[in-house]
């Protein structure tokens, strides 16, 4: 595997933080961890680095199991190793896409295999691999796969891991037990929960005079004027509901929740991320296990019901060093759960101007299977399309498809433009997204 600076290089990281330092270290040396570490503090890179430093080149089977609470977090992890580089095949798989990729992608066996319980207790079945080799176990987010639901599968799935040696659990949420199955005896733990990072965090309460809260939520956005944030929800109806209502005010806008196809989740990141999208509309699925950038604000529109998904959501904003802010949303007649700080209502009545965004999304029809780099895109781009370095975006590249984040008023241009041009030896489709 390359080296560590090797690795952080190709991940623009410059150095570890505390945490990834400590759990290098104590993974390494320690059978059973477990990680405890707010949301966007760099859990994945720190139990990878020390996981992929002890793979076998020459062991050609499943050698870690990495089990996932959804499909965005098993995608987000696939991702991650693949950018590090390390040589070492991974695949994702998960519900919600076609089982026939899952046995493509699995005849060449993967040295480490990321999945929702569901999908590998189905491989485990079907017995598509040896699990015999697989010697290292990471539940990260375990507190969502160690629910209730998920209980029977996690049971089975454990039982047919007779060789394991290493078990990782991760979590950005304290005080949840673990059963006895899982076999973690003498844990070494190690705790970040209570870094300064949440001591950034600022929780504001905005009152609501009608129950509905949708005409308060327009005004706390244009309150808020040009930041990124995600507005949560607890059902997806509350998302149509709210859809509906800031088209009606002209305020784009992403949705996602687990009511969507993956494709179209996938899709509502993929501007999200970009800045394609300024406002996410999402149910608790959004508040772990994604890949986003840093967010300045969170609003909770509905309440939440728990402590723990009051923590995840507002983990979201002030990660690591950086300052964010939680709006709570309340009826004024409306009780808040005791979890959640009392403060007196914030005025929101001074509006800033909310500009129009300046990224557009292009769908590319062609990817990595299709040999194709983000310098190929690039390259066209450029040559072809005459945008300047600062003119071209984010570029995410799939197996299949990429996604290029370009100006919005070059968009339809570049779209008819480049249309059917040749990338590598494939001609592809290119249209805004």
């Amino acid at each position: 595997m390359k080296n560590q600076e090797e690795i952080l290089s190709k991940l623009n990281i410059d150095a570890l933080n505390p945490m990834q330092e400590e759990a290098l270290t104590v993974i390494s040396s320690t059978a059973n961890t477990i990680l405890l570490s707010p949301t966007g503090t760099g859990k994945t890179l720190a139990f990878l680095l020390p996981v992929l430093e002890a793979l076998d080149h020459d062991n050609p089977e499943v050698q870690v199991l990495i089990l996932v609470p959804s499909r965005e977090l098993a995608i987000q992890i696939e991702q991650v190793i693949r950018n590090m580089g390390s040589g070492f095949k991974v695949n994702a798989i998960y519900g919600g896409r076609p089982m026939s990729k899952d046995k493509i992608e699995l005849k060449h066996t993967p040295a480490i295999l990321v999945g929702t319980p569901g999908r590998i207790l189905d491989h485990f079945i079907a017995d598509r691999f040896t699990k015999d080799c697989i010697t290292t176990l990471i539940l990260d987010e375990f507190d969502k796969s160690l629910e209730v639901g998920f209980e029977e599968e996690m049971t089975e799935i454990l039982s047919e891991l007779p060789n394991l040696k290493k078990r990782i659990l991760t979590s950005a949420t304290e005080g949840v037990k673990i059963p006895k199955f899982v076999g973690m005896e003498n844990p070494r733990r190690i705790n970040f929960l209570k870094t300064a990072a949440q001591a950034q965090l600022t929780i504001k309460t905005v009152v609501s005079p009608d129950k509905d809260k949708l005409n308060t939520l327009v005004q706390l956005l244009k309150f808020i004027g040009q930041e990124h944030g995600i507005i949560f929800c607890n059902y997806k109806d509350s998302i149509e509901q709210i859809s509906t209502y800031l088209d009606k005010h002209r305020l784009q806008h992403e949705c996602f929740s687990g009511g969507m196809e993956q494709k179209d989740r996938e899709r509502a990141l993929i501007k999200f991320r970009n800045g394609s999208s300024r406002i996410l509309v999402a149910t608790d699925l959004a508040a772990r296990g994604i890949d986003i950038p840093e967010l300045k604000f969170i609003i909770h529109f509905e309440l939440p019901h728990h402590a723990e998904e009051f923590t995840h959501r507002n983990g979201r904003t002030a990660r690591v060093n950086a300052s964010g802010t939680a709006y709570v949303l309340k009826w004024e007649k409306e009780s808040l759960p005791e979890f959640i700080p009392r403060s007196k209502g914030i005025d929101i009545t001074k509006k800033k101007v909310i500009g129009e965004l300046y990224w557009e999304t292009l769908f590319i029809s062609g990817g990595r299977k299709d040999k194709i780099s983000k310098g190929d895109i690039a390259g066209l781009f450029f040559k072809q399309g005459g945008l300047n370095q600062d003119q071209l975006g984010d570029i995410e590249l799939k197996q299949d498809c990429a996604f290029v984040a370009v100006p919005k008023t070059k968009a339809i241009e570049l779209s008819t433009q480049l249309n059917n041009s040749r990338l590598k030896k494939k001609k592809v489709r290119i249209a805004i997204l």
